[in-house]
């Protein structure tokens, strides 16, 4: 790992495809949601506008990790 992708991974979610590019953030995430068996639901949100949305509530999940694990993860 390269020490560039190394700091990369620390704000993004990466995954290198089979072919060899890497995806990261919210197009990683697509991929994923892909190869899982969400194939339909993948190459929605991949197509505009939708890619714009998935990127940006990306950023803002990421950014707000402490805040959003606190919402949904509440000890009862």
């Amino acid at each position: 790992m390269t020490d560039e992708l190394e700091r990369g991974c620390e704000r993004a979610v990466h995954v290198i495809t089979p072919a060899g590019p890497i995806l990261r953030a919210g197009r990683a995430s697509l991929y994923v949601l892909d190869q899982v068996g969400w194939r339909r639901t993948a190459r929605l949100l991949a197509g505009r506008p939708f890619i714009w949305a998935v990127e940006v509530g990306y950023f803002l999940v990421a950014r707000n990790r402490n805040l959003f694990s606190k919402l949904m993860f509440r000890a009862h």
